[in-house]
């Protein structure tokens, strides 16, 4: 198969998603191709099965803010036009689901049809999608996908309830190559971030308010009072300075490692001890399920599709979102003892292999066989 893939090349997780997703497409002699305005930050393009395409947008004087719709609407009627592309994958409904449906239309004038599956990550529905400035917009798109999937089912639901669309959405959540072997010479050594006998607490994250960065260092402050502790911080955003001012007041700022935007995330999750991810809300939680992969406990808030993800008292455990007291009570919990910690440790890898990439991979071949399908029925 041909598949365009449409995305954010940025850190989040539809961004690792689609890209993790195409890469595995192209190791099954699949022909992906990867329109966006920037390569990806896990794209390797050195696979004959990859492009990569980007996607320019002229700046002109007459325009407050550039029109990368149609910049991107444009791009991908050349790109099917050109590679003669089976079927459209877009991730994150704005504004790619809305640029997918114009290059359908513009495709259609000339006799191609292009089936357009619509993945649905989050943010995009839940707090972007829902602004009346876009809502409309967004059920529109919706509406007019051949096939729409969601992260989890918690965002399924969300969606049905936020949005005017009886499109039957599929769920298809995250996934995870999880490899027991893949770190074990991994170049990032433990002593860099910790010493002997203190443990190694991490989150990650783009640092915004619906991650309650404050909570992270109010756990970490709490843990940290009982046994000896360090806390990674990895990630950038605009609540980044809030959590160095945090941990300044509460004094613990010497044991808290900010780490800004990394490509070694694998590497420092294998060493950590813990994950925190007391968000507002996620709809699904994927970097608590690459912690989980190299076997770290997540300690979580219960909301959205967390409790897809995190099984309490398995692989970690879930608090009610703001309820420190009781996330510092589980995280001690874990790391009180060598046994009950390596007890996590394994029950976290045993939950992540639910979500193997080798698992779920195929329900995405699948729609795309339906979606083309379709196109070959299709008399307009």
């Amino acid at each position: 198969m041909k598949i365009a893939i449409v995305c954010y090349p940025t850190f989040g997780g539809s961004g690792v998603v689609a890209t993790e997703l195409g890469l595995e497409l192209a190791k099954r002699d699949h022909e992906v191709h990867f329109i966006t305005y920037s390569q990806p930050v896990r794209l390797a393009l050195l696979n004959p099965k990859i492009h990569y395409h980007e996607v320019n947008v002229p700046e002109y004087p007459l325009f407050h803010y550039q029109p990368y719709e149609l910049a991107l609407s444009s791009k991908l009627v050349n790109i099917v036009k050109h590679y003669n592309i089976d079927v459209l994958h877009v991730h994150y409904a704005i504004p790619h689901a809305y640029a997918g449906y114009m290059a359908k239309q513009m495709l259609k004038e000339e006799g191609i049809y292009l089936p357009m599956i619509t993945t649905l990550h989050g943010t995009d529905i839940t707090l972007v999608g829902n602004h009346p400035n876009y809502k409309t917009a967004v059920s529109f798109s919706i509406n007019h996908s051949d096939f729409v999937t969601s992260v989890s089912a918690s965002l399924k639901e969300s969606t049905y309830k936020l949005f005017e669309t009886k499109k039957e959405i599929r769920v298809i959540p995250n996934f995870i190559e999880v490899n027991d072997n893949e770190l074990k010479d991994t170049p990032c050594k433990r002593s860099a971030m910790a010493e002997n006998g203190e443990f190694i607490i991490t989150h990650i994250s783009n640092f915004r308010k619906v991650k309650r960065i404050d909570d992270v260092v109010k756990i970490f402050y709490g843990i940290q009072k009982e046994v000896p502790a360090k806390l990674m911080l990895v990630g950038d955003g605009p609540e980044k300075e809030t959590a160095e001012q945090l941990a300044l007041e509460l004094g613990i700022y010497g044991k808290v490692i900010f780490f800004g935007n990394s490509t070694e995330i694998n590497q420092i999750l294998t060493h950590s001890d813990l994950f925190l991810l007391p968000s507002e809300t996620e709809s699904f939680g994927l970097a608590a399920l690459e912690a989980m992969a190299v076997g770290v406990p997540v300690i979580s808030s219960n909301t959205g599709g967390l409790p897809e993800v995190n099984e309490h008292g398995v692989s970690g455990y879930l608090s009610d979102v703001g309820d420190v007291e009781n996330m510092v009570i589980n995280a001690l919990d874990i790391l009180k003892d060598q046994d009950t910690l390596c007890s996590f440790k394994e029950g976290a890898k045993k939950i992540a292999r639910k979500f193997q990439i080798n698992e779920i991979l195929p329900m995405y071949e699948n729609i795309y066989e339906e979606a083309i399908a379709l196109k070959n029925k299709s008399t307009f």
